[in-house]
């Protein structure tokens, strides 16, 4: 966007102790930090601890990041590593309650009643079976797919390389077909 600095100008601006810089910095990426966090507890009050504490980590550690690096995997790194410690500590199992919020884009002809009914129908069965996959199944499916992080930003978020990112992705996406495919065609 014309007038809107880029992410690493805005992180070198932070370094240079420009709280302003910070601040857009925060407001940028709050929502993709929530929903990263929220992937990994499974609770919004939860995620939205561990979105903000990650954030103070950040601000204390923009002496450690590289110049030059992409700042998004960075900072959602910290994000998913503040959010496992908070879902380690609280010595809870993750349940996904996966919420997709796709509206129409601007545009788009509005869907008729009925397509929006089967559509909605076949999200909401979607989702329930993604919640039936292990931890790091659902996992990864929502890092790829409901927050649209790339193969790159995964792996930095979830701290693994991103051929495991691949390689992982793959097979849970196997066991997704193997269980839509058991639930068989809806009519």
């Amino acid at each position: 966007m014309e007038g809107r600095p880029e992410d690493a100008e805005l992180f070198a601006r932070a370094q240079r102790g420009s709280i302003d810089a910070y601040e857009e910095i925060v407001q940028r990426y709050q929502q993709l930090a929530f929903r990263t966090a929220y992937i990994i507890t499974g609770s919004a009050a939860e995620a939205e601890d561990a979105a903000q504490d990650a954030f103070v980590k950040a601000y204390r550690a923009l002496g450690r990041f590289r110049t030059g690096a992409e700042p998004r995997p960075w900072l959602l790194r910290i994000v998913a590593n503040e959010a496992r410690n908070r879902a380690r500590s609280a010595g809870r199992r993750l349940h996904l309650e996966l919420r997709l919020v796709e509206g129409f884009r601007q545009g788009d002809a509005a869907p008729s009643p009925e397509a929006a009914a089967v559509e909605a129908d076949e999200r909401r069965r979607l989702i329930g079976l993604v919640n039936q996959l292990d931890y790091n199944d659902r996992l990864i499916i929502a890092s790829r797919y409901f927050l649209d992080l790339s193969g790159e930003e995964t792996a930095a978020a979830l701290g693994i390389p991103e051929g495991t990112v691949k390689s992982r992705l793959s097979r849970a996406l196997a066991r997704l077909r193997e269980r839509v495919e058991q639930g068989g065609a809806r009519a």
